[in-house]
């Protein structure tokens, strides 16, 4: 079932069954539209260079870095600009199958033919030999619907795929992580100087398709052209130095207030079904989504929780379903109200 198959369906369940607890929303922005900022009233000169350097002293990261940290427009436009690349380079390319499907969509529209991975219950790495070609595995940290960071072992076997070959890299997804610094496992990864990290105000600002920093490795920079002549515009870097100077502390809200929200979720659920969540999903930062090896079928048949089915988010033969915590059951009564966050 497509995503907008299921959006279709889920309308239907819901105005069917009154009773049905509605745990298959999917829009953050519309679930969290009261915490996201408005845009500046005047957009003023921001270069992109100092916005680079501010996202690197956000993250912890060394300024030196900056002039790898490559302005983009966010997640989606950063993959589209490296995957054309990619294809230039012939490169094999490894995707999430169970993950998003717009990665799929983007490396195709670029010319690709991408191979994919399962993630759920738990990532499985490719084990292909090496074919001789530059060889891409894009990753997310932390991992959706997975709903969880990637654990020590997990990067550890990244680490030692980049190792059995000179060509191989790793294209992290970072979007989903709220904290700072980005994570131990996304840091460690970082430190082979054999990864690209790609980043946007997407999840913690609330803002999609506006501003994001892509992270050439060391021996990647040959990309950097293609970013600098494909920039946001005016407007969207004057609303990124607004994001990341006077709304700084958004991300912590942000996870703060999914925090309640996944608590609320837990609270109705029956205790078979909660039990059926992975512990690391249940305590994930600012996650919105649980698996739980339960079909979805079964889950709305017998407990009364609509879920999302997993080959909404891609192909994968786990019979386990997902859950998410945006629909306005779990909302607070106000926003902004301490009782609520």
């Amino acid at each position: 079932m497509r995503f907008d198959e299921f959006q279709e369906f889920r309308e239907r369940q819901l105005g069917a069954d009154e009773a049905l607890l509605d745990a298959a929303e999917t829009n953050l922005y519309r679930a969290l539209a009261a915490l996201r900022p408005e845009a500046p009233a005047e957009a003023g000169t921001v270069y992109r260079c100092d916005l680079a350097r501010t996202w690197l002293r956000r993250y912890g990261l060394p300024e030196e870095w900056s002039r790898r940290a490559m302005v983009s427009r966010g997640v989606r436009h950063g993959l589209d600009v490296v995957f054309r690349h990619l294809r230039l380079k012939q490169a094999r390319v490894w995707l999430p199958a169970d993950v998003y499907p717009v990665y799929f969509e983007l490396a195709r529209e670029a010319g690709l033919e991408p191979e994919s991975y399962p993630t759920l219950p738990a990532p499985a790495w490719p084990s292909a030999p090496v074919d001789g070609r530059p060889e891409y595995l894009l990753l997310a940290n932390p991992s959706k619907p997975l709903g969880r960071y990637l654990s020590g072992g997990e990067c550890e076997a990244l680490v030692s795929w980049l190792g059995e070959s000179p060509g191989r890299r790793l294209l992290i997804d970072s979007v989903y992580d709220l904290g700072t610094p980005f994570d131990a496992g996304t840091q460690q990864l970082l430190e082979t100087g054999r990864a690209v990290l790609l980043h946007s105000v997407t999840k913690g600002w609330l803002w999609p398709r506006t501003f994001g920093v892509v992270l050439l490795s060391p021996e990647d920079t040959e990309l950097a052209d293609a970013f600098r002549t494909d920039a946001p515009t005016p407007e969207q870097l004057s609303l990124a130095e607004h994001l990341l100077g006077e709304h700084g502390d958004l991300p912590q809200q942000v996870a703060d207030e999914l925090a309640v929200r996944a608590q609320r979720l837990f609270d109705r659920l029956p205790a078979e079904v909660r039990a059926a969540i992975p512990e690391e999903s249940r305590t994930s930062p600012g996650n919105y989504f649980f698996p739980v090896d339960i079909p979805a079928e079964r889950l709305r048949s017998e407990y009364g929780v609509l879920a999302i089915p997993m080959g909404v988010f891609g192909e994968n033969d786990w019979p386990g379903s997902i859950l998410t915590s945006l629909a306005d059951a779990f909302g607070p009564t106000r926003l902004g109200d301490s009782s609520g966050i």
